[in-house]
């Protein structure tokens, strides 16, 4: 195995497997921090740089956090993906406290998630909504993600809007425990019914495992 195709990324991000991937921008201590989606890469494209998007109208931007609210989501975040890193033997991933973290496609689609859950909740509901979606399986939140980005993905033109606002309610109401997949299952049903897209949409869309 050549070491390009070994290289592992942040969080579980290989390029030599796929060039899709999200990049988490912390430029100070205080500012926000915004989470893109982006379908190339190069090694030297992101050097020396600490936001990878110029404004939030930018398409590859998917949330802007709060200091207060990233804050409040960071340790569990990181702790959740390391751990699964762990078992399929990757290496951990850290957070760079200033600059640039690379994250796998799909932890880039469960960490975007989170985020529009808590974009505009109140920040005591944040501890709430990082319950409820560690209490969620994986393939939940990939599949959440999908139905929420082909309509409202952009940072600010879907904000607050459509599935991104259902996602705040269900996430920052009562906690879902990881024990109880009827809750999981409600919860999952209860956003379904925000989707007002055609039938022949759904069945495209429908599948859970197609992210």
């Amino acid at each position: 195995m050549s070491r390009e195709s070994s290289v592992v990324e942040g969080f579980g991000f290989k390029p030599a497997e796929s060039e899709h991937y999200f990049l988490v921008s912390i430029p100070s201590p205080t500012g926000d921090v915004q989470i893109s989606e982006h379908m190339s890469w190069d090694s030297e494209m992101w050097k020396g740089k600490i936001r990878a998007v110029k404004d939030e109208s930018d398409e590859r931007l998917r949330v802007s956090l709060s200091r207060v609210k990233w804050d409040g989501i960071a340790d569990a975040i990181s702790s959740e993906f390391n751990r699964r890193l762990k078992e399929m033997g990757y290496k951990k991933g850290k957070l760079k406290k200033r600059g640039l973290t690379p994250v796998s496609r799909l932890f880039g689609k469960e960490l975007v998630l989170l985020g529009w859950a808590i974009e505009d909740a109140d920040p005591g509901r944040v501890p709430v909504a990082v319950a409820n979606w560690l209490g969620l399986l994986p393939e939940e939140r990939w599949w959440l993600y999908t139905m929420a980005n082909a309509a409202t993905g952009q940072a600010l033109r879907g904000r607050n809007t459509g599935w991104r606002a259902a996602i705040r309610f269900a996430l920052c109401d009562n906690p879902i425990t990881a024990a109880k997949a009827e809750q999981r299952v409600g919860l999952i049903a209860s956003l379904d019914g925000e989707d007002k897209s055609t039938d022949q949409e759904k069945k495209r869309q429908g599948n859970l495992l197609d992210f």
